[in-house]
Order: structure tokens, then C-alpha cells, then sequence
């Protein structure tokens, strides 16, 4: 992996109903802003599924995660196309055959407006 300090990863994705109805199945995350659409027709995408914009990062790159942080800054609605940029803070070898990283991260929608905000650390494996 060729990924050094200051690296940014950009990953893009646009959330559709069944994203919504399929995370609410699983997660049992079921309020009625996720089930019930609202005048526009859209629901509103559970934040740990809009937080898994950067998990799959850290997913592409075998990141085992020890700490995540998520501040969740405005609402995602189906339809909406979100933008996560990761960009890598720390990354060092350690003695056991493992990397250290610790990443911030950014996901805006489609208005370039910012909706999560936070960062994660751990270990690539």
C-alpha cells in the first residue's frame, strides 16, 4: 500500500430507499422518519448508515478500527449524493508487522454542505 500522511481517499454514494428500508431491517433503527417518507417523498438515511461512507474506507485499506468519532452536522435524505474525503493523519509501522493510522474525515452532500464530520484510529492488518 503506497498511503502516506496527507493522503486523501475520496469516496462518493448516493442513498436510495432500499439502502434505508434494508438498514432498517438490520439495525432495528426503525423511527418513523426512517419509514414514513416525508412531502418530498424522501426518508431521512439513519446516521450509522451515512457513517458508513467512512467505515468503507477503512474497510478498502484492512483497517481494524479502535476509536471512531461521528459528529453528525445535518440530516441525509434519500436521493442525496454524499462525498466522504478521508484524509490520512498518521501512518507508521509498528514493531509487531502492523501499521498505526488515524485518519480525519469529511462527508458533504451533493449542495456541498457538510453532514458528518469526525475521525477514526486503529491498526491495518
Amino acid at each position: 500500500m503506497a498511503t502516506k500522511v496527507g493522503d486523501i481517499i475520496t469516496f462518493e454514494r448516493t442513498f436510495k430507499q432500499e439502502d434505508v428500508e434494508m438498514f432498517t431491517k438490520v439495525s432495528m433503527d426503525e423511527g418513523n422518519h426512517h419509514i414514513t417518507p416525508d412531502e418530498q417523498g424522501r426518508l431521512v438515511v439513519q446516521g450509522l448508515l451515512t457513517a458508513t461512507l467512512p467505515t468503507k474506507v477503512g474497510g478498502d485499506y484492512n483497517v481494524l478500527a479502535r476509536t471512531m468519532n461521528f459528529e453528525f452536522l445535518r440530516p441525509v435524505f434519500t436521493g442525496d449524493t454524499i462525498i466522504c474525503e478521508v484524509t490520512i493523519e498518521q501512518f507508521e509501522k509498528q514493531d509487531n508487522n502492523r501499521t498505526a493510522i488515524m485518519a480525519t474525515f469529511l462527508c458533504t452532500n451533493q449542495n456541498e454542505k457538510e453532514v458528518l464530520k469526525g475521525n477514526f484510529a486503529g491498526v491495518i492488518i
